[in-house]
């Protein structure tokens, strides 16, 4: 099979068709996800009209199968990836600086899902929202503001086998924060691809040690 790939791939590019078989298939591929449906409704949607993150495709492929009904996450912004997680986890909380934004979503989440608006500062009752409780989170995910700042506070709340995941991580601006998981022996997989609704690339990024509860 791999020779008669092969041998088709070199009578395509011969013919110089190879790069509209590869369009295809990229079209194909993004109207599986939904993508076309999300970029029309500038909702993050799969294609049945789903709530998804909005974060690669390939990193939702990575981890919705290792996710469990025993986790605990917290996200800092809340949206429609506070919907889907809630739907795979025990619990999430969520913490949201835009008010009309949390006005807006606090009525549409499920029963084990909380989300608590706090108002922007930085280094303020934002980033340090995770801190307010006793319990500590299997998964954090990096997806609001103050980014830095939350990830600071974010590493004293993991369990011993969580992962903190770090949305648009291609981004220099969070170079600092990044580079403190590495030096505090972090792992780094990146997720690079395409997203919803946004017709450029991003990378998410998993942050885990080598006992994680995703089982990387």
């Amino acid at each position: 099979m791999k020779i008669i790939k092969s041998i088709v791939w070199k009578l395509l590019n011969t013919f110089k068709l190879d790069a509209i078989v590869e369009l295809a298939l990229k079209v194909n591929f993004l109207n599986q996800k939904g993508w076309f449906k999300s970029y029309n409704l500038k909702q993050s949607i799969d294609k049945n009209g789903n709530p998804i993150p909005w974060c690669t495709y390939s990193f939702i492929s990575f981890i919705e199968n290792r996710l469990s009904k025993k986790m605990d996450i917290f996200e800092f912004g809340c949206g429609n990836s506070t919907k889907w997680f809630a739907k795979k986890v025990k619990s999430i909380k969520s913490v949201e600086h835009d008010k009309i934004w949390f006005e807006k979503i606090k009525n549409q989440i499920p029963t084990n899902a909380v989300i608590i608006y706090k108002e922007l500062i930085y280094k303020g009752d934002y980033s340090k929202e995770v801190l307010t409780e006793k319990k500590k989170y299997h998964l954090i995910f990096i997806d609001g503001r103050d980014r830095n700042n939350s990830v600071y506070n974010s590493v004293k709340k993991l369990t011993l086998d969580g992962v903190i995941v770090f949305d648009n991580s291609q981004l220099t601006e969070y170079d600092e924060a990044l580079n403190f998981l590495q030096k505090n022996n972090f792992k780094r997989l990146d997720f690079w691809g395409q997203i919803p609704i946004a017709a450029h690339e991003n990378c998410t990024t998993i942050f885990y040690k080598t006992k994680n509860c995703l089982g990387i």
